[in-house]
């Protein structure tokens, strides 16, 4: 016989685990949970996601940035799954209250991440790493929360009908891992190209509290008690009226902070399938400022400066048919066209909406020469690397790779050995390859991992640059304050199959900022930062 208090045998459910009591049948109530189930784990998803894609966005390196958020938010979820075993006895309440939580820290995180980016990340100082400190923050709160879900709805399940322990996890595991898959496509395919980043964790925030909250009110309520109810009610309203008040404020807060981060003389913010575009200046007297992804792809206070050393270089020798890999702002082409005896130019551009915005914008238009009103400039929109790989061999003359920097992450495989070995096949006998190799002073390194991929794909190769610009954003991967304020300068490497190609300009073109002198100048500077064994970086092995 066993004493009053003595420990139940083993096996047996503890006191509160007794039967739910349900306004539905049983087999009802247990796929109501695990649609709840589906849609929690889709929530939770797209809330990883959007951390994932906001942090590489605003800060860069999305390798980084990926490694970041997924490890500690797993992590996070071992911790919350310890932790709610100590809410087991008060599952239905929990897990409302859990969601109402999860639901606005998800749904926020993504406004909070870019107000913080957008008003203090060019505090500097103590400051400085206050974006990754708040991205790691969501990380582990948003894990802490997602973990807690799985031993609250275990418990509820059953509650509805007691089975074996097995059958039970691979019931909630099957939903949990379809939701998922479920969530992790709709972000890439409709939420982030249809409502935007901050729209989507809004969207999100507010179907994982109705879902949340109608399970736990709707099949639990005779669970809880008058008061857990009326509190329930009053958390979910409160997180929805929250979450629908971001809604409608969302575009001025995007406006506001895209003033914080680009100025006030925003004229064209876009986002396409490709990335986020953003145009500024050009009238009144402003320079115009062409941002890609937040990164500052065009300056008009300094473009002329680069593009002529990106360009006149390589243009001399023969230069009929030309190949600009990037460039869809139509600068380069500029540049090519004003030298005598070009036949064909063509710009492969990955975004057309690039290319679109160079045509119609009037600023952007009249800065590029209407180059693309030019018959010999044809456009292709196609990645860098598959054009290579189907273009003929010898098509070109010169191939100008006016492309973004090495070091973030999808421009690697446009700066490996590989691709260069295709430009190489491309390129006629006597022809030319100029590739922007990013900052020399600032990241010495990865301009050299440059100049030795290059010599690995069979070309020899000569190094110079020139002086960039003195302010405003980061052209590198990383845009924190202390990389904004580093020196500026661009590295440029210029190679052909027959030699090392002679650093001078063509006598026949007349160049605004670029001389001879100069140029000479820049390839004596650029030898001084020269780092031995450099690594050559490949599709598998990426350097930078």
């Amino acid at each position: 016989m066993i004493e009053p208090h003595a420990p139940a045998p083993p096996g047996a459910p503890p006191s509160w685990c007794g039967p739910a009591r349900l306004p539905v049948r049983p087999g009802t109530g247990r796929f109501l949970v695990l649609a709840c189930v589906f849609v929690c784990a889709a929530c939770g998803l797209v809330y990883e996601l959007e951390l994932v894609a906001f942090a590489s966005y605003l800060m860069g390196d999305s390798v980084t940035q990926a490694s970041v958020v997924l490890s500690v938010m797993v992590f996070a979820m071992g911790i919350g799954s310890l932790a709610a075993k100590r809410l087991r006895p008060y599952a239905a309440v929990g897990f409302g209250a859990i969601e109402a939580i999860l639901a606005l820290v998800g749904g926020c995180s993504a406004m909070a991440l870019y107000a913080v980016f957008a008003w203090t990340g060019a505090w500097g100082g103590l400051w400085a790493g206050g974006p990754r400190a708040l991205l790691v923050a969501f990380s582990l709160a948003t894990g802490l929360l997602i973990g807690a879900e799985v031993p609250l709805l275990m418990e509820l399940i059953q509650r509805i009908r007691r089975q074996d322990a097995g059958g039970a996890v691979a019931d909630l595991f099957a939903a949990d891992y379809v939701g998922a898959l479920v969530g992790g496509l709709a972000f890439p395919f409709l939420l982030l190209p249809f409502l935007g980043q901050l729209t989507s964790a809004i969207l999100t925030g507010a179907v994982n509290v109705v879902v949340g909250g109608a399970l736990v009110l709707g099949l639990f309520r005779r669970d809880l008690t008058r008061r857990a109810r009326w509190l329930l009610i009053v958390v979910n309203l409160a997180v929805l009226g929250i979450l629908a008040t971001a809604a409608v404020l969302v575009d001025d807060f995007e406006r506001a902070a895209r003033q914080a981060v680009y100025g006030r003389d925003v004229r064209v913010a876009l986002q396409t399938g490709v990335q986020e575009i953003v145009l500024t200046g050009g009238t009144r007297g402003h320079p115009l400022a062409l941002f890609l992804d937040g990164r500052l792809r065009v300056s008009g206070r300094d473009e002329r400066r680069y593009h002529e050393a990106l360009v006149h270089p390589a243009m001399n020798g023969p230069h009929a048919r030309v190949l600009v890999l990037g460039g869809g702002d139509g600068l380069a082409a500029r540049e090519v066209l004003r030298h005598p005896g070009v036949v064909q130019v063509d710009v492969v551009a990955l975004d057309g909406g690039v290319v679109r915005l160079a045509r119609t914008d009037p600023a952007l238009s009249a800065l590029n020469g209407h180059v693309y009103d030019d018959p010999r400039v044809r456009v292709g929109a196609a990645d860098a690397f598959g054009w290579l790989r189907a273009a003929p061999c010898a098509a070109y003359d010169v191939i100008v790779a006016d492309l973004p920097d090495p070091g973030i992450t999808s421009s690697t495989k446009l700066y490996s050995q590989e691709f260069y070995g295709l430009a190489r096949r491309v390129l006629a006998a006597d022809g030319r390859l100029v590739v922007h190799a990013g900052p020399v002073t600032t990241r010495p390194r990865a301009f050299w991992t440059v100049e030795a991929t290059v010599r690995a794909a069979g070309l020899a190769t000569s190094v110079y640059r020139v002086d960039g610009r003195t302010g405003g954003s980061a052209t590198g991967p990383d845009r924190a304050a202390e990389a904004s304020r580093a020196p500026r300068d661009w590295g440029f490497v210029l190679a052909a199959a027959d030699g090392p190609p002679p650093l001078r300009l063509s006598g026949g073109t007349r160049t605004r900022t670029l001389t001879g002198t100069g140029l000479a100048e820049g390839a004596r500077a650029a030898e001084r930062t020269r780092v031995g064994d450099t690594p050559v970086s490949t599709l598998v092995h990426p350097r930078y």
